[in-house]
């Protein structure tokens, strides 16, 4: 690797990052991560802090998991590529496949479509669910509805089933047939409801209207993520799901749950399907999948939908998408063993209990300071929303983001900052020491932007 003088001077310079604009890089160069180890990563200054992002809510397992490391090597040794294209397999794409298949039984899944990634998972299910119509003689089902500040990746197909215009209005126009209802939300809603129950059915009954006006025989799918993240960590209450899964089944439409981020663990359960008891016609998975380790996911399908896919007796059944990466073995190989520790660790029980005691902090946070309007949060998923007045609400500016996210780095927290919310995303592996750790950190930044 090249010396660190070089990666300062060119740090943001022949790069563009994701979700950032080229020039306020170029002015502010971001940070440059150098080691990890645990839950902790350390910069170029060897300055090491705690990582309350989790990678990207991902590095469940934190950034020194043994038995990932060895397997991915075993494997790049042993095959380091075959494509999973029509005619080949690999060992580990067949065991990563029943391995799934036997994990989210409970959610009704019995099939996997490798990917490489969160975004590559929802647009598979996307086209999946567009197909099963046409098998099924209803070719007109070709539209999609999504909440309100939803997050679905950044393909054309996810970024239009996206609920947040910061995603989509650069890239318009994007998919048609795609409409959104509100989330249920209940710091800010259009009901100014308060009650998590009663804003589950307000909600509900907005989907009900729209596939009203629609036309249920016109709407393929619903996608919705159970614990809506990217969005700011909005966590519906208990009834939601079950009462959207009800109202598509009334409507014969499939039910896309998005668990990128909510499945392996985060919630507190395996899945957020399963946190709410509900079984879906398609699951998403990716992040978690390897820990991070690997670019890796997959799409996983109900039995309803198999048997649709595999009775079929025309060409409407054949599958003509993929990824020159499906299943990659290397990435399979990690899988297994990223799956394997999670299960050893039972990190959906740590992540309940810590979050538990983060969700604690975070109240008192609260009390403390006037800056937070708002904290949610499920398992180790978690949200401050920053504003500078909290009977009306005004979201916090960039600048006091900025201050809170510096002044919590100085005092060892790794934060992120998402418009006027900071999203807590740490690996499943925290301590109580470590939420004491995030907490001190918040309450620095949050000390620092009065």
């Amino acid at each position: 690797m090249r010396d660190i003088n070089f990666l300062s001077e060119n740090n943001a310079k022949p790069i563009w990052h994701p979700m950032a604009h080229p020039a306020e890089m170029r002015a502010s160069p971001p940070r440059i991560v150098m080691k990890g180890e645990g839950a902790m990563v350390t910069d170029i200054e060897g300055r090491t802090v705690l990582d309350a992002v989790g990678g990207l809510w991902n590095v469940n397992l934190g950034y020194s998991c043994e038995p990932i490391k060895r397997a991915i090597a075993a494997q790049l040794d042993a095959l380091p590529y075959y494509s999973g294209f029509r005619g080949t397999s690999t060992g580990p794409s067949i065991e990563l496949a029943y391995e799934l298949t036997q994990w989210f039984q409970p959610e009704g899944m019995v099939r996997a479509f490798f990917t490489s990634g969160g975004s590559d998972s929802v647009e598979t299910a996307l086209r999946l669910a567009r197909q099963y119509w046409k098998i099924r003689g209803q070719g007109d089902r070709t539209k999609f509805l999504a909440l309100k500040k939803g997050y679905h990746g950044t393909h054309f197909g996810g970024a239009s089933v996206n609920g947040n215009a910061n995603f989509r209005r650069n890239y318009e126009p994007l998919l048609p047939g795609v409409f959104h209802t509100p989330a249920p939300s209940t710091y800010r809603n259009p009901y100014d409801e308060t009650d998590p129950a009663r804003l589950a059915k307000l909600c509900a009954r907005a989907i009900e209207e729209e596939i009203a006006f629609q036309g249920a025989d016109t709407i393929a799918a619903f996608i919705m993520e159970p614990v809506l993240g990217a969005g700011g960590v909005i966590v519906p209450h208990e009834t939601f799901m079950p009462l959207v899964r009800e109202i598509c089944d009334r409507h014969g439409i499939l039910l896309i749950a998005d668990e990128v981020v909510t499945g392996f663990g985060r919630t507190g359960a395996w899945s957020g399907s399963r946190l709410w008891g509900v079984r879906p016609d398609f699951m998403t998975m990716a992040k978690a999948i390897t820990s991070g380790y690997f670019p890796l996911g997959a799409t996983l399908i109900s039995a309803k939908v198999a048997e649709a896919f595999e009775a079929d007796k025309t060409t409407f059944g054949a599958i003509g998408h993929g990824y020159t990466y499906s299943g990659h073995p290397v990435g399979c190989a990690a899988a297994l063993e990223a799956l394997a520790e999670t299960k050893r660790l039972a990190l959906n029980e740590n992540a309940a209990a810590r979050g538990g005691e983060l969700e604690k902090a975070l109240e008192l946070l609260k009390a403390r300071h006037a800056l937070v309007g708002d904290v949610r949060g499920k398992g180790l998923m978690a949200a401050l929303e920053l504003v500078s007045n909290r009977e009306a609400k005004i979201p916090a500016d960039k600048k006091t983001m900025a201050k809170v996210a510096d002044a919590a780095y100085e005092a060892g927290v790794m934060l992120r900052v998402s418009g006027n919310t900071i999203i807590l995303s740490p690996p499943l592996i925290v301590t109580s020491a470590d939420i004491d750790k995030i907490a001190e950190g918040l309450d620095a930044g949050l000390e620092a932007a009065r």
